[in-house]
């Protein structure tokens, strides 16, 4: 198995510590976790939104509980990205922990030391764990009676872990779906130049359908779905027209 990367951190990057391989790195108050403080009024919405009887502070206190599984499940994708990376012996070069939340990084998104079979399964890592945590939490699900908190953690758990794998997966650069593709194509004879354009023209078509679908649902005041679609297709047709670069 190759050794992990030595990350050249910037003078402005401090490297707190190093998991599966991958250096942490935060950089100088980007750690604070302003996701965290954000996302938990909002869960305590959505738990009221719920049970509209329930106080506002049961429901700050059910967020308390149900932001940590939200983000959780976010944090945990990236971990079995770094973990599927130090498996097949090719670490990610560098986890940055921004605003709370962490994000990969592959200083050389075209490195020809790792093989596109091995590049497919590094991007395939997060979505695996997800998918392998959405039955549990349907398990979850039934299993709680209807009004308890647990009910809550489950309905949480079931829909970060079916929704981060379901836009994770579309073909677009800079998620797990565009790099799967592109490798795949490579794979099959392709130059990665020549993969990328294939990637470009695919996001084309995806934007059309995801502002089409995006547009009926906020239509049918499906605000959340609908606000998402749209934006995933705007980056797909940004990403088709060469504005956004997976790098």
């Amino acid at each position: 198995m190759n050794q992990p990367k030595n990350y050249q951190s910037s003078e402005m990057e401090t490297r707190v510590g190093q998991v599966f391989g991958t250096p942490l790195l935060v950089k100088g108050k980007n750690w604070l976790p302003v996701t965290q403080l954000v996302a938990w009024p909002l869960m305590a919405w959505l738990a009221k939104r719920r049970l509209p009887e329930r106080s506002w502070w049961q429901c700050l206190g059910i967020g308390a509980l149900t932001m940590p599984v939200a983000l959780g499940s976010e944090w945990c994708h990236n971990l079995a990205h770094a973990a599927a990376a130090r498996w097949i012996g090719k670490p990610m070069d560098a986890l940055h922990i921004i605003g709370g939340m962490p994000r990969v990084e592959y200083l050389n998104i075209n490195d020809q030391s790792v093989t596109p079979r091995q590049h497919i399964l590094r991007a395939l890592g997060g979505p695996l764990f997800n998918l392998l945590i959405l039955p549990l939490a349907l398990l979850l699900r039934r299993i709680t009676p209807a009004k308890s908190v647990g009910r809550d953690m489950a309905e949480v758990a079931i829909g970060m872990n079916a929704l981060i794998p379901a836009a994770g997966l579309l073909p677009i650069p800079g998620l797990d779906g565009g790099p799967i593709l592109k490798w795949a194509l490579v794979e099959r004879g392709h130059t990665p130049a020549e993969a990328d354009l294939q990637v470009r023209k695919i996001n084309g078509g995806l934007s059309l359908i995801l502002g089409f679908v995006g547009v009926w649902a906020l239509k049918k005041r499906n605000w959340t779905i609908g606000g998402l679609l749209v934006l995933m297709g705007s980056v797909a047709l940004g990403v088709a027209t060469g504005k956004i670069k997976e790098q």
